[in-house]
């Protein structure tokens, strides 16, 4: 059996292949992505729904890519979305 690799290991392992500005750019994302959870966060407690989808995919150039996101809100008391997939079995 193959011991799986946490995502903590399988981030420190792929961060010695980078160069230190690839470093960087993965530790702003990181910590961007903290502060946008924390957002998240408040907003829902303050009564709002907050879907995050992507809106569309940055290309590099150089055979990397990235999503970019925007927020979907809904105000009040909204009910959960339904799954796609439920939508399309009635």
């Amino acid at each position: 059996m193959t011991r799986r690799i946490n995502v903590k290991e399988r981030a420190e392992a792929q961060s010695t292949r980078m160069s230190s500005e690839q470093q960087a750019a993965i530790r702003m994302v990181a910590n961007d992505l903290h502060r946008l959870n924390q957002s998240v966060m408040r907003a829902v407690d303050a009564g709002v729904s907050v879907e995050i989808i992507r809106s569309a995919r940055h290309h590099g150039g150089t055979k990397s890519w990235g999503d970019l996101l925007v927020p979907i809100i809904i105000a009040g008391n909204a009910e959960e979305p339904v799954a796609e997939e439920s939508l399309a079995e009635g």
